[in-house]
């Protein structure tokens, strides 16, 4: 779903009014401090380049995830495991609504993006989790906080609420991954859940239940794309 500039800032705005769920839009930055010197120094012109840059590699980075993540999906399904299927498929659309999102910032400045070809190796299902855990894991890490810290010193708002969306979505499917990974370890895999819900605007994803609004960009729950299988 392509988010428009006009939809961006109102959500923002919305989600800055809130501050009574846990996940809504918290300061996710990191201290600039811990982010290096070529960060702190960087000039506004200088940063609004590095934004643009950094929205092309997390357009890129998410179209891959959203293809690799399906073919992972494939691969436990066929290897047994449904329920990782599942996951798996739900964090490939979860990344494709972050992947539309840096597109419709991009777009929204005039900049042409070019189309993606994934390129990534679909291993055993254990070795894709593992894959997608060190994945999440560096964009909650160091990606985002550092494209945050960049799109804030350009004074970026929309690069900074799409960055935010998929900075604060990510923590949770790294934690719907170490979960799952424990659970094939010990062969509970059919104790996973088994219905997820998605949040067309931010990505958001929920397992089991979902809330009255997303909890990172207060979109109603109406609107939140349910995954019971792998058609859905």
């Amino acid at each position: 779903m392509l988010v428009t500039a006009v939809s961006f800032a109102t959500l923002a705005f919305q989600s800055c009014k809130s501050n009574t769920d846990e996940e809504v839009m918290q300061k996710p930055i990191a201290e600039e401090a811990s982010l290096g010197s070529e960060l702190k120094d960087i000039s506004a012109s200088d940063a609004k380049v590095a934004t643009t840059n950094n929205l092309m590699d997390a357009f890129k980075g998410e179209s891959t995830a959203s293809a690799k993540y399906l073919a992972y999906s494939k691969k436990a399904e066929e290897e047994g495991f449904h329920e990782i299927a599942l996951l798996f498929a739900t964090a490939s659309k979860s990344e494709k609504i972050h992947a539309n999102n840096h597109k419709a910032v991009l777009e929204e400045s005039g900049q042409i993006v070019a189309a993606v070809t994934p390129e990534f190796t679909v291993k055993s299902t254990k070795e894709n989790l593992q894959d997608a855990i060190k994945g999440e894991g560096y964009e909650i890490s160091t990606m985002y906080p550092e494209f945050l810290t960049t799109a804030k010193k350009a004074d970026n708002q929309l690069a900074q609420v799409s960055f935010n969306y998929a900075f604060k979505t990510e923590q949770k499917h790294k934690v719907f991954y170490e979960k799952a990974l424990a659970a094939l370890e010990s062969n509970t895999v059919k104790t996973l859940p088994t219905v997820y819900y998605i949040c067309p605007t931010c990505g958001n994803t929920y397992d089991t239940t979902a809330p009255k609004r997303c909890g990172i960009s207060m979109t109603s729950s109406e609107k939140f794309i349910k995954i019971v299988n792998l058609t859905t």
